[in-house]
C-alpha cells in the first residue's frame, strides 16, 4: 500500500532529495548529510533513513562506473571492515530506541548541528591533520564512527574524509575510493535495515517518484559547479542544516518561538 503522506513531507522529501542530488554531483562537502534530518522533520527518523538508502545506492551505482578500479586498496581494507563494527553499532542503537523517535530525533539534531560545526572548523581541522597521515588504530575508529554516522543518518562522510584526506591520496583516486567505501557500506546497511523492518514495499514507489529528482539533483550540481560560487551555495545550506539540526534537537522549540 502507497504511503499516505502530507504536503510537507513531499516539499521536505522533494528539497532534500534534490540537496542530496547535487551533493553527489561533487559540488559542495557533504551536503547530502542534510536530507534525513530535513525528511525527519515530517516522518520517523527510522523512516526517513530508510527512504533515503535505496536512492542513495541507485546514486552510487551510477557513480561507480567512473571509478571502475580507481581507488586505494589499503584505504579500503582498513575503514570497510572497521565499518561493518560501526554499523552493526548503529543498527543496536536503531533496534533500542525505534519505539522512542523523539530521542532518535534529538540525537539526529545534535548530529546535524555538530556537522556544521566541524563544517565551520573544517579548515583548522584538517590542516592539523594533514601534516600527519592518521595510525592504523585512528583510522579505525574513524571507520567504525563513519558506519556508525552512516548507518544512523547517511553521516558518514566526515569520520572517512578525516581519514582520507591525509593520505594525499590523487585527486581522482581520493573521490573513487570515497565513492567506493559507500557504496559497499550503503549495499551492507541493506542487511540491518531489512533485518529491523524498516525496508517496506510501500516505500518503494515513493522511491521511484524521488529517484528522478535526484538525478535532476546531480545534473543542477554539474550546472551550478559551472556557474556558481560554490562557498555561498555551501553556506546557505549548512545554515539550513544548522536550522533543522536545532528544530530537532529542540522538539520545535525554534519554531514555537519564531512565531510566538
Amino acid at each position: 500500500m502507497f504511503p499516505e503522506y502530507t504536503p510537507t513531507f513531499w516539499i521536505a522529501a522533494v528539497t532534500a532529495v534534490l540537496i542530496l542530488g547535487i551533493a553527489k554531483s561533487g559540488f559542495g562537502g557533504g551536503l547530502g548529510f542534510i536530507a534525513t534530518p530535513l525528511i525527519a522533520l515530517t516522518i520517523s527518523v527510522a523512516d526517513a533513513a530508510a527512504l533515503l538508502l535505496p536512492i542513495l545506492i541507485i546514486i552510487d551505482l551510477l557513480s561507480i562506473r567512473h571509478y571502475r578500479g580507481i581507488y586505494d586498496k589499503p584505504s579500503l581494507k582498513l575503514l570497510l571492515p572497521s565499518a561493518i563494527v560501526g554499523i552493526t553499532l548503529g543498527a543496536l542503537v536503531f533496534n533500542a530506541l525505534r519505539d522512542n523517535d523523539e530521542i532518535l530525533r534529538r540525537a539526529l539534531g545534535l548530529l546535524a548541528v555538530l556537522f556544521v560545526v566541524y563544517q565551520v572548523g573544517r579548515t583548522t581541522v584538517m590542516g592539523a591533520l594533514e601534516g600527519r597521515r592518521p595510525g592504523k588504530a585512528v583510522g579505525i575508529f574513524l571507520g567504525v564512527l563513519s558506519g556508525f554516522g552512516s548507518t544512523l543518518a547517511h553521516a558518514g562522510g566526515p569520520p572517512a574524509t578525516m581519514y582520507l584526506l591525509p593520505q594525499k591520496l590523487p585527486r581522482q583516486i581520493f573521490a573513487g575510493t570515497a565513492v567506493w567505501f559507500f557504496f559497499v557500506v550503503n549495499l551492507i546497511k541493506l542487511i540491518p535495515y531489512g533485518a529491523l523492518g524498516l525496508l517496506r514495499m510501500g516505500n518503494l514507489l515513493t522511491v521511484l517518484i524521488l529517484t528522478p529528482v535526484a538525478f535532476a539533483g546531480v545534473w543542477l550540481g554539474i550546472y551550478l559547479n559551472r556557474n556558481f560560487n560554490e562557498l555561498w551555495f555551501n553556506r546557505v545550506i549548512y545554515l539550513f542544516l544548522f536550522l533543522t539540526g536545532l528544530q530537532l534537537l529542540t522538539g520545535g522549540a525554534l519554531t514555537r518561538m519564531v512565531l510566538g
